[in-house]
């Protein structure tokens, strides 16, 4: 045999053995950039070969453990204060690892749906946020989506980054300016955890202690055993993908395969202001629709500006898309309804003069449409904007009679504990400094069951951090859809008293968001206020700054003189105050032994007092303020600006009592 071959094979050979040698890794959680927990011991831990020594070297101490017959090893290192730069380093049977850049400080773990997932670069002014966001002792970790039927050792994804424009884009809104905050504040490195999954209830967070005595909830888990994910997730797919060929046999602007409609005269068709939810769009036929919509708008090109490659910027669309101007496709995304679209435009598509941009959009569940910012809608000719939002004229296609079938897609909410067992699991042994939540949009059809899981859930959480004052901040869901023209029985509303009783666990903290949603989105985009709000709470109740102050008037009592009923609040600080142009107090109804509620008049009794009274209820009971899923205009405030939390007297059953879906 030649040498060459002969010196191959034995590289072949070195190689190989290598690679079947090369098992020495630590769980995903821990890499380079990493942020560890200021003031606690800190487990570390991995896998190397079977009963090997592993040799762990820190901050120039050295500690050596066996891993086990499985090939787990731990360690404990000593705690640390805040700061430094630090470097790990690990060996066992001739492998290394080196873990460099390592900072200590406050670990937050920002959890919850899409609004907590909602990315930087779609928030409000995100472009900026982004472009400004550099701040190295600032750590961020995204936690990759992930569903188990059974607990996780390690993470499926995610590694350790610096915050700069690149981490922070598609990182959590509301957690990076919640973390901005307190790095501002504390001059502490702070670390952030992007632990979060859009649409998603609270039992898939849970792990099985707390759930095990909910008799519906432990037959679920006992099944998830013999769950085959594959399989259950292929059946869905084949479901699903019946359910949605209505969308392309019964779109009446599609025939044969052909979309018949993306170069039609849509003149004489109706107009809707985009962006913006369609279902909030005051159209009747809409406002519960899923199907397909086709929109289309004019815009003019001059001579100087065509030849060129374009850019189409539509900001984000719920759920899928095509898009063509003049007739030719130039992109389309498939069920990303949190993803930008941006789309190049070749040379030969625009035309001098008037040109025409038609988009269909598919809708599978929940609201439709074109939906970020008037500024993310333009085309871009070398640097010249048109702008595009606006009024667009538009067509139904297909109108959907029956939503998205149950188990059309084996996901998050399939089973409980699905999201505990694939993003929670792999990390409870990795000490933090506290939660931060944003969640319950999912389970507001569920909203009287939710009392009693959403205390469970922070009990569960405390439990598996082994921590049973670990602070959660919470957010009390925002003000959606248009506001309503007549009281009555709100699930929205209902979700939220569940969230406001739970003010009375200890170590927990709420701040609202019923004066800063949107009428047109789920997703409002201010998300700076919603962080700012939680930073203050942190810095009142976890970092002892008392003169920070972030609490709303909260209900207190309630007295009644015949035809008038004084209602007493706390946390109003200097007094109460009402942000109405006119003076008005507006949000307030109240009810008589008929149950019935009316629209109420309000006036200030004193500082913390309210007189509420109807012309329509000569004995009022029962007062009840912003119970709407939009309560806007509730216009009770403090002195430091913060909104009167909803509440009502009554203890009444309601209507919207054991809605499901």
């Amino acid at each position: 045999m030649p040498m060459t071959y002969k010196i191959f094979i034995v590289i072949l050979l070195s190689l190989s053995a290598t690679c079947t040698r090369a098992q020495l890794k630590t769980a995903k959680i821990f890499s380079s950039n990493m942020m560890l927990q200021r003031d606690v011991e800190i487990p570390i831990w991995g896998w190397a070969e079977s009963n090997s020594l592993v040799e762990i070297n820190f901050d120039g101490k050295s500690q050596t453990t066996t891993s086990d017959p499985k090939g787990y090893w731990k360690v404990i290192l000593s705690s640390r204060s805040a700061g430094g730069n630090y470097q790990i380093k690990i060996k066992s049977k001739g492998e290394k690892i080196e873990l460099n850049n390592i900072t200590f400080g406050d670990i937050w773990l920002c959890a919850g749906q899409s609004n907590m997932e909602w990315y930087v670069e779609n928030a409000l002014d995100g472009e900026k946020e982004v472009k400004n966001a550099i701040f190295p002792n600032i750590r961020v970790f995204n936690v990759g989506n992930k569903i188990s039927t059974k607990p996780l050792v390690d993470l499926e994804e995610g590694e350790w980054e610096e915050c700069n424009s690149k981490s922070i884009a598609q990182f959590s809104a509301v957690g990076y300016f919640f973390g901005k905050a307190l790095f501002q504040k504390l001059d502490i490195p702070i670390g952030l955890l992007g632990d979060n999954f859009g649409g998603t209830v609270i039992e898939t967070w849970m792990s099985p202690n707390e759930l095990l005595d909910l008799p519906a909830y432990k037959k679920q888990i006992d099944k998830l055993a013999g769950i085959d994910i594959e399989k259950e997730k292929a059946e869905g797919k084949s479901k699903f993908e019946i359910w949605l060929k209505k969308f392309k046999g019964e779109d009446q602007g599609m025939k044969d395969g052909e979309y018949l409609w993306s170069d039609m005269d849509f003149s004489d068709c109706n107009q809707m202001l985009l962006p913006g939810i369609w279902e909030s769009a005051g159209v009747k036929n809409l406002k519960e629709m899923d199907g397909v919509i086709w929109f289309e708008k004019t815009f003019t090109i001059e001579k100087n500006q065509v030849g060129l490659v374009a850019e189409l910027s539509l900001g984000p669309i719920d759920d899928s898309d095509i898009v063509w101007i003049n007739g030719i496709k130039i992109g389309e995304k498939y069920n990303q309804y949190n993803k930008n679209r941006n789309y190049d435009i070749q040379p030969n598509v625009l035309k001098i003069g008037k040109n025409k941009i038609v988009v269909r959009i598919e809708d599978y569940i929940g609201g439709g449409g074109i939906y970020g910012k008037p500024a993310q809608m333009y085309i871009d000719v070398k640097g010249n904007q048109i702008p595009l939002a606006g009024n667009w004229h538009y067509k139904v296609g297909y109108s959907s009679t029956k939503p998205m079938p149950m188990g059309a897609d084996f996901g998050p909410n399939s089973s409980p504990t699905l999201l505990y067992n694939g993003m929670i699991a792999p990390i409870t042994d990795f000490p933090i400094k506290g939660v931060i939540w944003y969640q319950g949009e999912t389970n507001t059809y569920r909203a009287v069951e939710y009392k009693t899981l959403f205390p469970k859930w922070m009990k569960d959480w405390r439990t598996l951090w082994k921590n049973e004052k670990m602070p959660i901040l919470y957010v009390q869901l925002a003000n959606y859809t248009e506001p309503q023209d007549v009281p009555e029985d709100d699930i929205w509303a209902e979700l939220r008293e569940a969230q406001d009783e739970a003010l009375a666990i200890p170590n927990s903290s709420m701040i609202t968001a019923i004066d800063i949603g949107d009428a047109k989105t789920i997703h409002p985009l201010n998300k700076q206020e919603v962080g700012r709000r939680l930073s203050l709470a942190a810095f009142n109740e976890v970092y002892g700054f008392n003169d920070i102050l972030y609490k709303s008037p909260r209900f207190l009592k309630m007295e009644k003189y015949h035809a008038y009923i004084d209602i007493t609040f706390e946390d109003v600080y200097e007094g109460l105050a009402t942000k109405d142009k006119y003076g008005y107090i507006t949000g307030f109804t109240v009810a008589g032994e008929d149950h019935v509620f009316h629209w109420a008049k309000a006036e200030f009794r004193a500082p913390n007092i309210v007189r509420v009274w109807s012309n329509d209820v000569g004995l009022p009971v029962a007062v009840r303020y912003a119970w709407a899923e939009n309560p806007q205009p509730a216009s009770l405030y403090n002195s430091l600006g913060f909104p009167a939390l909803p509440f009502r007297t009554d203890n009444w059953i309601l209507k919207t009592d054991g809605v499901t879906r």
